[in-house]
């Protein structure tokens, strides 16, 4: 074995009484071991809500949209549609038509609410989201049915809607509550002919789904084409969504994409360019409490620089001797380099172990769980281990260890052996 790495051991943990230096040495990868445990413990929670809020946006946003940069929508979806599917990674593209309107109820008392009515193809709509437990597996009551029968359509409409206004779905499937939409064009027209009778469509409630209040309190369901006529939209669609076999391909396809469409007549979005303003936020909080956690290194670091100097005074014989005996100013520098890299490797170790015990058993048993879970769809603190992070973490932690190490190593190379072994300075 190297008698560098020998001899940078001894002086740290070989010690047969208990000093100051190794005190201070023992603190030192005690900080170290208490950073790099902070750190992944709680970028693995960062991301975990990451992943939780990421998941729970796509479940009804798409993982790629297709819109027209300008104008009211896309007259030529049958084109697009075909060159995205030929794309890879491409599962299914859907077209649909979306805006807003007043729904209108007749019950007990005259109910009136805007919605986002959101116009789609029910066939694929299902076959693309039924799989992954979204809007078409979350309908509670009726079903996810948008077809015209008797003369009548049928809307699909949020729980909280359904229970604020009343509304239910017939067991036959057009018994249920009837509503009616007016829309912008509508209401224009009303107040360019106030003599006609408002164009509200009917509509008859086939069902009830159940996501996350903020999005089931406003968004209504009904088939493409009523939407084309509720919206004065013939033979235009708002847009084309996209679902992939791969969520983190979404970058590679809308690439492909902006390559084979005008990108002056179409704007390709991905999942994170929707909701770009959320997943920023929260990529700088987490990098943001990876700098504040950090400093626990910093600090670790700092005490590495003391116990070391304070060796190197301790010391200062042993390294005359050392020298005299042959040993290069490299060799005695390489020691203290040693010295502040096992420092780095130790308490990144000991870190490394109880950060990734403590996560895992978060991720498998809930460890800590949320307050007032009843109120959230998870009652434990969400965890997702990424090994890039936790690569990352050991790397500084055990490169700031070696970089505290520079100065003492440099000191004691600096050193006389003639002076040393005399005890001078």
């Amino acid at each position: 074995m190297d008698f560098r790495f020998l001899i940078a051991r001894r002086y740290l943990a070989a010690s047969r009484r208990v000093s100051l230096v190794s005190v201070i040495s023992a603190l030192s990868v005690a900080g170290v071991a208490l950073g790099v445990t902070a750190l992944i413990v709680v970028l693995s929670v960062m991301n975990g809500f990451y992943d939780l809020v990421r998941d729970l946006l796509v479940s009804f946003d798409p993982h790629v949209r297709i819109e027209a940069v300008e104008g009211r929508g896309l007259t030529n979806a049958d084109s697009v549609m075909s060159v995205a599917e030929a794309l890879a990674h491409v599962e299914s593209a859907a077209a649909y038509v979306e805006g807003k309107a007043l729904l209108s109820y007749r019950g007990a008392a005259d109910e009136t609410q805007v919605v986002v009515v959101r116009g789609v193809d029910a066939a694929v709509f299902a076959d693309s989201l039924a799989a992954e437990g979204s809007l078409v597996a979350s309908t509670t009551s009726g079903s996810f049915d948008l077809a015209r029968r008797g003369g009548r359509a049928g809307i699909v409409l949020g729980s909280s809607i359904g229970l604020r206004l009343g509304l239910y779905p017939g067991l036959t499937g057009d018994t249920g509550s009837e509503v009616a939409l007016l829309s912008a064009p509508g209401i224009e027209r009303v107040l360019t002919q106030p003599l006609g009778l408002p164009p509200m469509q009917p509509f008859v409630v086939r069902g009830l789904y159940e996501l996350e209040p903020v999005y089931d309190a406003s968004h209504v369901f009904i088939e493409i084409g009523e939407a084309q006529r509720l919206f004065r939209m013939p033979g235009q669609v708002s847009g084309i969504e996209l679902r992939l076999d791969d969520l983190e391909r979404a970058d590679e396809v809308q690439a492909a994409l902006r390559q084979r469409l005008d990108p002056e007549t179409y704007r390709v979005q991905t999942w994170y360019d929707l909701q770009r303003s959320l997943y920023d936020v929260m990529r700088l909080e987490k990098w943001g409490a990876s700098f504040v956690l950090g400093l626990i290194i910093v600090v670790a670091a700092f005490n590495i620089v003391g116990s070391l100097t304070m060796i190197v005074i301790e010391k200062r014989r042993d390294l005359g001797v050392l020298q005299a005996m042959g040993a290069s100013r490299r060799d005695i520098r390489r020691i203290f380099l040693l010295e502040g890299l096992l420092v780095g490797l130790v308490g990144s170790g000991i870190g490394l172990v109880a950060g990734l015990g403590l996560a895992l058993a978060q991720q498998r048993i809930g460890l800590v769980p949320l307050a007032g879970a009843e109120s959230f769809i998870i009652d434990a603190y969400p965890v997702a281990i990424r090994a890039l992070d936790v690569a990352l973490i050991v790397v500084v932690a055990v490169g700031l260890c070696a970089v505290a190490a520079l100065y003492p190593a440099a000191r004691a190379a600096s050193l006389e052996p003639a002076l040393a072994v005399r005890g001078g300075d």
